[in-house]
């Protein structure tokens, strides 16, 4: 690993735990829970379980929810590391594979919230096939070259934002806020998706706009990515009932989000 792989996976755990590093346990914040099915607001940061992608991390939702709840809990389904929100596990692994049924079989209604580059006007509908997109490290056992998948995304825009400071080749830095409704569940779709209509997700390291993501720390001190889970909605696997289980963008999102109010356009 190189030396900036090292500092951005230094940065991402000194952002997440810093209860840890105060020697206090992370709490993570309870949004559901019953007999079956529990629900957290995961931070932006921690990984879900442990994986290639850091093998030095300690640090997982499912140990340490595990550890807050005595129980063993299994993960329904993922978020990426730097996404934030609505993660829902399950007290058992039959419970688990029946919700990733109802994933697979895009019965699970899933909302998001971001904040982009430029403005997106009304709503719209992106339908566009994603390759699989490798990890050298975490994929190495996957079968190559895959053919695109199918992957469409629902999206709103919310407010529209003008910064009067110039970020590269524009002269004020706009953005907007945005509802992310995805009816698949690609690897990154939501942010490949954003990247393809040219409006990227701020702090998308990966496929996002450089230049914009460091004018997002210099100017707002924000650091990590802006996109948050904000509402799942499924049939529960036990009563049948339907659940909608709602979550708020993290904090560090929601003070971005309050601080570019004043440029609301």
């Amino acid at each position: 690993m190189n030396q900036t792989s090292n500092t951005i996976a230094c940065e991402h755990r000194e952002d997440v735990l810093k209860e840890q590093a105060e020697h206090q346990p992370l709490h993570l914040p309870v949004l559901y829970q019953d007999e079956h099915i529990i629900a957290i607001d995961k931070p932006p940061g921690l990984l879900v379980h442990r994986s290639p992608i850091d093998k030095h991390e300690t640090v997982f939702a499912v140990q340490t929810l595990r550890d807050q709840i005595g129980q063993h809990v299994f993960p329904a389904h993922r978020l990426d590391r730097p996404t934030s929100g609505v993660l829902v596990f399950s007290f058992s692994a039959d419970i688990a594979a029946k919700l990733g049924k109802q994933m697979m079989d895009k019965q699970v209604v899933k909302q998001y919230h971001a904040i982009v580059r430029g403005f997106v006007h009304h709503t719209g509908y992106i339908d566009y096939a994603l390759k699989y997109r490798y990890d050298k490290i975490a994929d190495k056992h996957k079968r190559p070259q895959q053919p695109p998948q199918p992957a469409s995304t629902m999206y709103e825009s919310l407010a529209k934002f003008d910064v009067p400071e110039p970020v590269g080749r524009y002269q004020s830095a706009r953005y907007s806020l945005v509802r992310l409704s995805p009816s698949t569940g690609r690897k990154h779709q939501l942010r490949r998706h954003m990247v393809h209509i040219r409006h990227p997700i701020i702090g998308d390291t990966t496929h996002g706009d450089g230049k914009q993501n460091k004018f997002a720390k210099s100017h707002f001190n924000f650091t990590h990515l802006a996109l948050s889970c904000t509402q799942m909605g499924f049939s529960h696997p036990v009563t049948q009932k339907w659940i909608t289980i709602n979550g708020e963008m993290h904090s560090e999102m929601r003070q971005f989000a309050d601080r570019l109010a004043s440029f609301k356009v």
